[in-house]
C-alpha cells in the first residue's frame, strides 16, 4: 500500500470514527433533552397531585388520579431516558447552550420542591401566615382555597385565635380632665409622648416600624377633639379618608369601622353594626362576628361596649360609635392571642386610650404585596407599651390609611396592589376645635 493510499484509508477511519461521534452525540442530546422534557413534565405533575389531594376547591377526585397516572408515567418516561442517555459514551462533552437550557431545568425543578415544602412540608409557619393573612381579607380567601381543604383551614384557623378581655367596660377608670402629664424619664414610650409637651400641643405623631413596615401613631392629649364620622353621603356611597379630612379640615384622619361588603365589591356605603354619629343614629344593624361597638361618650372616654343597640348606647351617653373587631385591651386587661390571632398580618388600624384620657390613633402599613404588616398581637403590645387600658383594632387592609392636615402620610394599598385607598363608610377625625 503506498502512502496516498495509506493516507486516504486513514483519513476515511478518522471521518467515519468522527461520523460515529457525532451520531453519538446527537443520540445523546435527543436523550438529555427527553429526560429534560419528562423531568420538567415529572414536576409539573407532582405538584399538582399534591396540591389536588389537599385542596377541595381547584380539583376534584377525578383530576387528582389524573395527575398521578400522568406523574407515574412521566416519571417511568424520564427514568428510561436517564438510563440512556449515561449508557452513552460519557467524555462526550455537551454545548455551553445545553448546559443552559439544564440548568434553567434544576431551577424549575427545585423551585417545584421548595414551593410544595413551603405549602405542605414539615415547617408550618409559612402556611399559618398564608391562611391567617388570606382569610382575613375579604378579596384573596381564594389564594388559601386554591392549596388547603375547608376542613384544614378551620383546623388551622383554631388554633390562630385571639380571645378578646371578659371585662364589662368600666370608664371611671379614665379621667380625662388633664392638660399637662407627669411621666416617667425612664420609659421610653411615655418619654416619646410627653417630653417637652405643652398647653397648646393637640397632638404628636410618633413613627416607628413594625415587622419591617412603618408605622404612625397619633398621641391626642384630650380625647375632646376625637370623633367618629359617617361618609359624607352614608347609605349611597362611601368617603375617600383624604377628603373626609379635608372636609372637616381634620389634623389627623383615619379610617374607621367595617362596612357592610356582601360581593367584596362595596362601595363602603352601609356601614356594619352601629353607627352613631354627634348622636344621631346612621345605622342600627344586628351586630354579628363577634364585633364590638367602639366610640366615645359625653365625657369623651374611649367605650368599647358588646350586644347592645343604638338607643341603649345613647342611653350609655356615646356621643359617636363605629363597630369594628377585636377589643384588644378592656380595663387594662389584654387580650389573649393564640399563634397569629386568627388574622394574620396586614395593614391595620387600631385606636387606644390611657387612663389619664390621653388617646393613641394607630396605623401600620403592609408591604408592596400586602403579605406583612402587622397581627392583633402587635397591635396588643404597641397599646399596652403606650400605656392604653382600652383599646381595640378598627377595620384594616385596604381601607388603612392615615390623613394628616390633608396630606396622606401612610402607604395605602388596594385589592389591585396600587398605592391607593378604597372609600370607606366611616372615619375617625381629630378635630381642630374641641367638641366640647
Amino acid at each position: 500500500m503506498n502512502k496516498k493510499t495509506e493516507r486516504k484509508t486513514k483519513y476515511n477511519k478518522v471521518k467515519r470514527l468522527k461520523k460515529l461521534r457525532m451520531l453519538l452525540l446527537k443520540k445523546k442530546h435527543q436523550k438529555l433533552k427527553l429526560a429534560r422534557l419528562f423531568s420538567v413534565i415529572n414536576a409539573t405533575f407532582l405538584v399538582l397531585f399534591i396540591i389536588s389531594c389537599n385542596s377541595s376547591y381547584l380539583f376534584n377526585k377525578v383530576f387528582k388520579w389524573i395527575f398521578f397516572i400522568a406523574f407515574l408515567a412521566s416519571f417511568i418516561a424520564f427514568i428510561y431516558s436517564i438510563v440512556g442517555y449515561v449508557s452513552i459514551d460519557s467524555d462526550l462533552k455537551l454545548p455551553v447552550k445545553r448546559w443552559i437550557i439544564n440548568s434553567i431545568t434544576i431551577i424549575y425543578i427545585t423551585g417545584c420542591v421548595i414551593f410544595i415544602n413551603l405549602l405542605y412540608g414539615p415547617f408550618p409557619k409559612f402556611r399559618e401566615w398564608l391562611i391567617t393573612t388570606a382569610m382575613e381579607t375579604m378579596n384573596h380567601q381564594y389564594l388559601c382555597r386554591i392549596f388547603y381543604n375547608d376542613t384544614y383551614i378551620n383546623n388551622l384557623l383554631s388554633s390562630n385565635y385571639i380571645l378578646e378581655p371578659n371585662e364589662v367596660m368600666d370608664t371611671d377608670l379614665v379621667k380625662t380632665n388633664k392638660n399637662l402629664f407627669e411621666y416617667d424619664e425612664n420609659n421610653e414610650y411615655e418619654v416619646k409622648m410627653f417630653k417637652n409637651h405643652t398647653e397648646d400641643e393637640i397632638y404628636r405623631l410618633i413613627r416607628f416600624k413594625v415587622n419591617g413596615q412603618n408605622a404612625y401613631l397619633a398621641v391626642v392629649y384630650d380625647p375632646a377633639y376625637c370623633e367618629f364620622l359617617a361618609s359624607k353621603n352614608v347609605h349611597v356611597s362611601g368617603e375617600y379618608i383624604v377628603d373626609m379630612a379635608k372636609r372637616t379640615n381634620a389634623l389627623i384622619a383615619v379610617n374607621g369601622g367595617r362596612f357592610i361588603d356582601p360581593t367584596n365589591k362595596s362601595n363602603g356605603n352601609n356601614p356594619a353594626g352601629v353607627t352613631i354619629q354627634k348622636r344621631k343614629i346612621i345605622t342600627d344593624h344586628p351586630i354579628e362576628n363577634g364585633m364590638g361597638v367602639i366610640g366615645f361618650n359625653k365625657d369623651n372616654i374611649l367605650v368599647l361596649y358588646k350586644n347592645k343597640n343604638a338607643q341603649e348606647l345613647l342611653d350609655l351617653g356615646v356621643r359617636d360609635c363605629v363597630t369594628s373587631i377585636p377589643f384588644l385591651i378592656v380595663n387594662g386587661v389584654a387580650s389573649f392571642t393564640k399563634g397569629s390571632g386568627g388574622y394574620g398580618y396586614a395593614a391595620r388600624t387600631a385606636i387606644g386610650q390611657r387612663k389619664d384620657g390621653v388617646t393613641l390613633i394607630l396605623v401600620v402599613d403592609s408591604n408592596e404585596t400586602r403579605t406583612n404588616g402587622a397581627s392583633m398581637k402587635d397591635l396588643t403590645d404597641i397599646m399596652l407599651n403606650y400605656g392604653a387600658i382600652n383599646a381595640a383594632a378598627l377595620d384594616g387592609g385596604t381601607s388603612t390609611v392615615m390623613v394628616e392636615k390633608g396630606i396622606t402620610i401612610s402607604r395605602p394599598i388596594n385589592a389591585s396592589l396600587r398605592n391607593v385607598t378604597r372609600p370607606v363608610a366611616t372615619g375617625l377625625v381629630v378635630n381642630p376645635e374641641k367638641l366640647n
